[in-house]
C-alpha cells in the first residue's frame, strides 16, 4: 500500500486535497487523525474542541498503529494532517510514509486563519514547523514532496498530474471535480471549518484568497515568510 502523508498548513485548500483524493477508487482518505491529540496537549481553544476530543484518540502512539499503519482494502491511503498537530510524538514513524508538504503564502493563511482564530501564533499556523520537519526528512533521505497552493490554482489539473507522479501513483481524472456537501470521512469539525469546500465542486480560487492581512499580524507573516520562501524553492511548478 502507498501511505501519502499530508502536512499542510491550515486554511490552505486541504480539505479540497483531501476531497480531490477521496473520488479515486483505489484512496481510503483519513481526516486529521491527530487533531485530538493535538488538542490535549495545548492550551489551543479551537470552535467544537469539546467535540473533537470526544470523536477521536488523543494518543498519538495508538493512532499511529491503528490508523495510520493500519490494514485498509484500498491500493493507496491519503491522510490529511495539520503541521502543528504532529507534536509530542515519536516522530520517526514519518520515515515510513511519502509525506506531502502543502504550503501556502502565510500572508493568505494568517488572513484566512484570523476569520476563525483572533490571534494565531506561529505555532498554529505551522510553516516553521513544516520546515523543520521537511529539512529532517530530507536529510533522512525521505526524499518528500512539496506541494505549493498557489501552483495548484495556477492550473490544478497539471499540478495535480505533478503530484501524482511525484507520489508514484496513477493521475486519476476524477479528482478534478466532486460534488458540493461534505464527505463521509469529513471529521466532527467540518461544520466549524469547511464551508467553502462544500460548497465547491473543484479546485478554484477563492475570494477569500484577497483578505487583507490585519495590521497587528503583519510581523507575523514577516516572520514565517523566509520559512515558506525556503519550502517553495522545493515545490512543485507548474
Amino acid at each position: 500500500m502507498k501511505r501519502l502523508n499530508l502536512i499542510s498548513s491550515p486554511r490552505n485548500l486541504s480539505t479540497a486535497l483531501m476531497y480531490s483524493f477521496a473520488q479515486r477508487e483505489d484512496t481510503k482518505v483519513i481526516d486529521e487523525p491527530f487533531y485530538a491529540h493535538y488538542l490535549s496537549c495545548t492550551d489551543i481553544n479551537h470552535p467544537g474542541k469539546k467535540e473533537v476530543l470526544q470523536s477521536l484518540s488523543q494518543n498519538a502512539d495508538e493512532i499511529i498503529k491503528e490508523v495510520i499503519f493500519a490494514e485498509y482494502a484500498s491500493d493507496v491511503l491519503f491522510v490529511k494532517n495539520m503541521t502543528s498537530h504532529i507534536i509530542e510524538m515519536d516522530e520517526r514513524f514519518l520515515n515510513r510514509l511519502t509525506n506531502i508538504f502543502y504550503i501556502r503564502n502565510p500572508s493568505q493563511i494568517i488572513a484566512s486563519y484570523a476569520k476563525v482564530v483572533n490571534m494565531p501564533s506561529a505555532s498554529e499556523i505551522g510553516t516553521v514547523r513544516q520546515c523543520e520537519l521537511f529539512m529532517k526528512l530530507k536529510k533522512a533521505g525521505n526524499n518528500p514532496v512539496v506541494f505549493d497552493s498557489g501552483e495548484l490554482l495556477k492550473n490544478p489539473e497539471k499540478a495535480i498530474k505533478k503530484l501524482c507522479a511525484a507520489c508514484d501513483i496513477p493521475f486519476n481524472n476524477k479528482m478534478m471535480s466532486w460534488s458540493t456537501g461534505g464527505i463521509p470521512e469529513d471529521g466532527v469539525w467540518a461544520k466549524y471549518w469547511y464551508e467553502n469546500v462544500h460548497l465547491s465542486t473543484g479546485f478554484k480560487k477563492q475570494k477569500t484568497s484577497l483578505r487583507v492581512l490585519p495590521q497587528k499580524l503583519v510581523p507575523l507573516y514577516e516572520y514565517l515568510n523566509p520559512f515558506y520562501q525556503k519550502m517553495y524553492s522545493f515545490s512543485i511548478k507548474v
